[in-house]
């Protein structure tokens, strides 16, 4: 027998525990409601300008790494040392003069179409495309076409720089008297572009690209902006930057994932990877 005592006991036990139970989902609600509000808020996406500062911080030694990546590599350097040679020889010899006079009497780019290409394979239209995709990729929170346009960014400052250098050392004639003719900046700026393309997108991209880039480069013999020395160097140059600087930067996989970094602001900076995958 229970006393009406014990009983009363028990029962005031019964409604202090589920009062306790009550007021326990109580706390964890009213705890869960601004957690979850500062975990959503904790690491927004980042602006355009702290986007492009966060970026341009590392610019420098990103660009040292990549150029140290393209010219301390062996294959690299046969390569551009033979396109050197074939270069020299078509120069030494009677080609560029023969490749010159042909396309001296046979035109094949007039009107819009010379002056398309010409657009086209000029480098500081391909740094506006990329700083626009590098802009679109940032406002769309994409953080995978932000690393590759940055990536593209990289080996286009790349190729000017040694183009440019290349030069000022050579400093001959074009076709048509003007100066600073080897390499040709419009055609090794053009395969750096479809380079990159290539490695970021495979051949559906790249057989595109490289058919405009080989176009430009014609277009510049056709015209007598260039010598064929120029073009022949100018695309190796420009292949070789291009293909080599994408594959420093290439999103490694996992289990056929994307792995790209992230980082967010707010009080302070958030770091961390994003895996993307396309279905």
């Amino acid at each position: 027998m229970i006393s009406r005592r014990t009983g009363a006991t028990i029962g005031l036990y019964r409604v202090m525990a589920q009062r306790r139970d009550k007021l326990l989902w109580l706390c964890l609600l009213v705890l869960a409601v601004p957690a979850g509000a500062t975990d959503q808020d904790a690491t927004p996406a980042p602006s355009w300008r702290e986007a492009a500062k966060a970026d341009f911080d590392v610019f420098g030694a990103r660009l040292k790494a990549d150029a140290k990546a393209t010219f301390f590599n062996s294959d690299n350097l046969a390569a551009l040392a033979w396109a050197g040679l074939v270069s020299a020889a078509l120069n030494n010899g009677n080609a560029n003069d023969d490749i010159a006079e042909h396309f001296h009497e046979h035109h094949d780019f007039r009107g819009f179409g010379d002056e398309a290409f010409f657009a086209i394979g000029q480098p500081p239209a391909h740094f506006a495309g990329a700083a626009i995709w590098y802009a679109l990729s940032v406002e769309n929170q994409n953080d995978l076409g932000r690393q590759r346009a940055v990536t593209m960014l990289s080996a286009l400052t790349i190729n000017a720089a040694v183009t440019g250098g290349l030069k000022a050392i050579r400093q001959n004639d074009q076709p048509d008297g003007e100066v600073w003719a080897w390499p040709s900046g419009h055609t090794s700026s053009s395969f750096t572009v479809a380079s990159v393309l290539h490695e970021f997108y495979g051949l559906k991209v790249g057989v595109p690209a490289y058919t405009v880039a080989g176009l430009v480069g014609w277009r510049m013999m056709d015209d007598g902006d260039h010598w064929a020395s120029d073009v022949v160097f100018g695309a190796v140059l420009g292949w070789v930057v291009g293909h080599t600087v994408a594959r420093e930067h290439e999103s490694p996989e996992i289990a056929g994932f994307e792995i790209t970094p992230y980082y967010g602001h707010r009080d302070a900076p958030a770091l961390g990877i994003n895996l993307a995958r396309r279905f």
